[in-house]
């Protein structure tokens, strides 16, 4: 494959420049906002307002799938070799002149181009918040600060490296024309930045603050790691389910295809390593193969719905984790209703963004949960049954 036409580096200098421009307005917020607190409190507030971004990129990431505007600009990282489909205007009027239903219109292009300018402006944010908690570590190492209370440069520098390798999983997006794995892989990586991004907020508030996570009995502490690993895996089935298209192989509920158990194709559904719409050996995949990702996606979320469920009201014995327990439940009744909406209304834009959102701000929730809390210590709990049976056997 002649990728010359694929990845064309010229525009790269006015890409990360109009990054790094749209990054300076956060900066300079944060710095006037936070002037005179702590080093702490002022990383804590941009990585917050950075989360932020985040989430709305990753908002705007599935409006940009949605829209099917994914391929408005065909190339990387400009468009038509341009730094905006301003310069692009006689390719894309030509393009769409071809096909005028095609991937490639004028309204696509900068719904596209606008994707990769706010994901240019994350990237820059997340270099500095790495530059930054390397720089105040490194002061309060000098200083002599408690190991406890000390920020880590780890978790920033693993961001970073995460949001690079996105970076990369978009261009691949785009030049391997919605490969449905890549897809995937990208949407999961949005997930899992966030979740870096709000295991750092948590942190530098913990060490701003003093504060402590709470400590959880080891069932509960269970609990909560499987929903997530539940709700991970949940999140790349949805993955999968919006990047083949299979949102519509199911238009009722609860049955599908006036079947609770309709013809699947889970061989063809689930292989992996194809191009959308084809099977490995390049024949049009079949429709049992849609119903079957669509239902396996209906399955799970019952499971995961029901796991939530039962961790928010386990947690209702837990005050301090009471904002995440409400959180979770409202959340997890959104994740409902919108997928209800989208196979009920057929797949309406507004129901589609809002189960893709309440997926992320699921996974940030729970690993705020994970952060603001930690497994009971077992010699503490050894500690209490020996005081429990001393109690007993005391005359």
């Amino acid at each position: 494959m002649d990728t010359s036409s694929l990845y064309d580096l010229t525009p790269i200098a006015w890409l990360m420049a109009a990054g790094a421009l749209l990054a300076l307005g956060p900066l300079v917020w944060v710095w006037r906002r936070e002037a005179g607190s702590g080093p702490a409190r002022r990383l804590h507030a941009l990585t917050v307002l950075v989360l932020f971004l985040t989430f709305d990129l990753t908002l705007f990431g599935a409006f940009t799938r949605l829209t099917d505007s994914g391929l408005g600009c065909p190339d990387w990282p400009g468009c038509y070799g341009n730094a905006s489909p301003i310069g692009a205007r006689h390719d894309i009027a030509q393009a769409q002149a071809a096909q005028p239903t095609g991937p490639v219109t004028h309204g696509k292009a900068w719904v596209e181009m606008v994707h990769r300018y706010l994901a240019t402006a994350v990237g820059a944010l997340i270099t500095v918040l790495a530059l930054a908690t390397w720089w105040v570590r490194r002061r309060q190492r000098r200083a002599g600060a408690d190991g406890g209370r000390a920020l880590s440069a780890w978790w920033p520098a693993a961001t970073l490296v995460w949001v690079c390798l996105q970076g990369a999983f978009g261009a691949m997006t785009v030049t391997w024309k919605l490969f449905p794995a890549i897809v995937t892989a990208h949407l999961l990586g949005a997930v899992i930045l966030l979740a870096l991004l709000c295991i750092q907020a948590v942190r530098y508030q913990q060490a701003a603050t003093g504060r402590s996570p709470t400590v959880l009995p080891s069932g509960l502490r269970n609990l909560l790691v499987a929903t997530t690993a539940l709700l991970g895996l949940q999140v790349a089935l949805g993955g999968w389910v919006s990047t083949n298209y299979a949102v519509l192989a199911c238009t009722q509920f609860p049955t599908c295809q006036d079947s609770w158990w309709p013809a699947m194709n889970f061989a063809q559904g689930f292989e992996l390593w194809r191009h959308l719409g084809l099977t490995s050996a390049g024949a049009p995949i079949d429709f049992a193969a849609l119903t079957a990702i669509h239902y396996v996606h209906r399955l799970m979320a019952y499971v995961v719905f029901a796991a939530i469920a039962l961790l928010a009201w386990r947690l209702r014995q837990i005050p301090a984790l009471r904002p995440q327990r409400r959180w979770l439940a409202g959340l997890a009744l959104l994740q409902l209703a919108s997928g209800l909406g989208n196979v009920l209304l057929g797949w309406p834009l507004l129901a589609a963004l809002l189960h893709t959102g309440g997926a992320a701000a699921l996974a940030v929730t729970l690993t705020w949960t994970l952060c603001e809390s930690r497994r009971e210590r077992r010699s503490a709990v050894a500690a209490g049954s020996s005081r429990a049976s001393g109690m007993e056997l005391a005359p």
